[in-house]
């Protein structure tokens, strides 16, 4: 992209495209063109599964053109702007503009603004209403497109759910209504399930944050259901994923053996918006494995899930993966892991090859706060998995908590505490040569469709408060403690619950130079409360509880649980009521 201005940017190997096996196609040729948006930095985004899937989808076919974008960081933008050249894709070097269409993956409410900034610098307005019938069709799809209010008036169309079988239909439509009208466009599109087209609804509001009325003005259904791909081993999956030249965040084979989960904790969206649960055939695994090694060379590859314990044929198929790593140095990693799930047998498969990290998620630091989100862990489950992780020689663990989270208390703060001493003195006891415990904390940010979607968040300055007292608590020379910068995730729980009126707020946030929001070295919390107060806005209203008989802003989307249902497992953790893994026990009645 751009080739003369590559000497003079950082890092531009985010720029250069042609790597091993990108699919660049003459555009001009192709039926549909499509180009495939992440909006943050190429090492990020080519991290990103759900990209890889949509790439090789797409171009599978003969009569579609699918391309990638990332978002360019500030030296590149400035170059684009300064000599009026537009953002373009890696594959062709054609600008945005000139694309059917403009898929962005909606996977973070602070990469919002560099949404607004790719379409700018590709040449499409900024905002839906702005858009011409030449104009290309934006669309969103991802995790915050089961919320995406905040972004109705910049988007012409969200995909709810799985995209593998979504994104042909998407592609089809666009093939059909070519040389019709942009509404006639807008118009079939809203008739595929999964696919909610904002224009064709119109929102009353009232006092922030609330909703009076939600109505359909358009075509289309009065709710829009998520889609839903049936069989995974059905569905396609890269075998020669494209092998970045530049090192990227997650640089190895990433293998999705199962989507979903069930284990029901009350505060990820995750475990909402993907069930059910669909497992992957361990031989399809396998296939996929071989064939992803020998197209790319990769030295690692990952078997991910959202909770990759609870595979069903986990053991056999740890051992048959480790086996084939083996006799090509190829290590295996099991991300999202849950303490309690990992057989001994399957911690000294992984560490037969080569140890790489181990992540271990307790959430919260006591059992009443467990209890309370249906983490269903004991400390006695983490503790001996611990154990048996260090006993097979791995010396460094992390682990993850959660601050503020409803009913928390300084009782639990201090299990924090607690619980990570504890693990450090199993872990040195297990293995003397043990060297450090990584305790990671967030704070708890309230997401749409979960239990705890009505749930108030704590301010910036109380977790900034919490933080103190951990890291007070966990003074220790192997204990090494990383947090989350607290107006960060205050403005992500804006974003996550917001409505339409937060439009006008994005849009001066980004005028005001917003960029890179989620990195907490580029994120100006003083622009963005400055665009807020040139909308009249009070941040701060969105971050509040909310009644369970209000409406809410995504009450016209389905991610397939019911809103009752959620209010159930609401009331139940105020009860401290743990409800159990349907796949264990009764079915939960969840309406997945």
């Amino acid at each position: 992209m751009h080739e003369e201005f590559l000497g003079r940017v950082l890092r531009p190997s985010r720029y250069v495209g042609g790597e091993v096996n990108a699919a660049p196609k003459d555009p001009d040729r192709a039926a549909v063109t499509v180009a495939l948006a992440f909006p943050d930095t190429y090492e990020i985004g080519m991290s990103h599964l759900g990209l890889k899937i949509l790439y090789q989808v797409l171009n599978q076919r003969e009569d579609v053109a699918a391309e990638r974008v990332f978002a360019p960081w500030k030296d590149m933008e400035a170059l684009l702007r300064d000599s009026a050249v537009p953002l373009s894709t890696l594959e062709s070097n054609r600008p945005l503009a000139r694309f059917h269409v403009v898929g962005f993956t909606l996977q973070y409410e602070m990469s919002y603004t560099n949404v607004l900034n790719m379409l700018d610098l590709g040449g499409i307005p900024v905002r839906a209403a702005d858009r011409g019938d030449s104009h290309p069709l934006v669309v969103g799809g991802g995790p915050c497109a089961f919320n995406p209010e905040p972004l109705a008036d910049f988007f012409d169309l969200f995909v709810l759910g799985d995209g593998e079988e979504a994104v042909l239909d998407l592609v089809e439509a666009v093939k059909e209504c070519r040389g019709l009208p942009r509404a006639s466009l807008l118009e079939r599109l809203a008739a595929i399930p999964g696919f909610y087209v904002p224009s064709a609804f119109r929102m009353e509001y009232g006092p922030p944050p609330r909703v009076r009325r939600i109505e359909r003005t358009g075509p289309g259904p009065d709710r829009i259901r998520k889609r839903l791909v049936a069989d995974l081993d059905a569905a396609a999956y890269p075998r020669s994923p494209v092998v970045p030249y530049m090192k990227v965040v997650h640089d190895r084979i990433a293998l999705e053996i199962s989507r979903g989960c069930t284990r029901g904790c009350r505060f990820c969206q995750a475990g909402v918006i993907y069930r059910p649960v669909r497992e992957r055939a361990p031989r399809t695994v396998l296939g996929l494995m071989r064939d992803s090694l020998e197209s790319t060379g990769h030295e690692e590859l990952s078997l991910t899930s959202l909770s990759s314990g609870d595979y069903s044929a986990l053991p056999a198929l740890v051992r048959a993966a480790v086996r084939f790593g083996r006799e090509r140095c190829v290590s295996v990693s099991l991300p999202s892991l849950r303490p309690g799930t990992l057989s001994p047998e399957v911690i000294r498969e992984i560490a037969s090859v080569r140890r790489t990290g181990f992540t271990l998620a307790p959430e919260a630091g006591t059992q009443r706060l467990r209890d309370a989100v249906n983490k269903g862990l004991e400390d006695r489950d983490l503790l001996e998995t611990v154990r048996a992780i260090a006993s097979a020689g791995w010396d460094l663990i992390k682990l993850y908590f959660m601050i503020g989270l409803p009913t928390e208390t300084t009782e639990d703060l201090q299990g924090i505490v607690d619980l990570s001493l504890a693990a450090l003195k199993t872990a040195r006891k297990a293995n003397p040569r043990f060297k450090q415990i990584n305790v990671s904390v967030s704070p708890f940010v309230p997401k749409a469709h979960t239990p705890f979607q009505w749930a108030a968040q704590d301010p910036p300055q109380e977790i900034a408060e919490k933080y103190r007292f951990l890291k007070k608590g966990l003074r220790h020379k192997r204990i090494r403690v990383k947090w989350h910068e607290p107006g960060l995730s205050f403005l992500e729980g804006v974003f996550s619950r917001g409505d339409r009126r937060l439009g006008p707020v994005l849009e001066a946030a980004w005028r005001r130079g917003c960029r890179f929001d989620g990195w907490t070295e580029e994120f100006d919390l003083a622009s963005w409360l400055a665009a807020f107060e040139e909308a009249g806005l009070d941040p701060s209203a969105f971050t509040g509880p909310r009644d369970p008989a209000e409406i809410l802003p995504w009450d016209h989307l389905d991610a397939g649980p019911s809103k009752a249902f959620l209010e159930e497992e609401r009331r139940r953790s105020l009860e401290g009521r743990t409800t159990p893994d349907c796949r264990e026990g009764t079915c939960g009645d969840c309406g997945a």
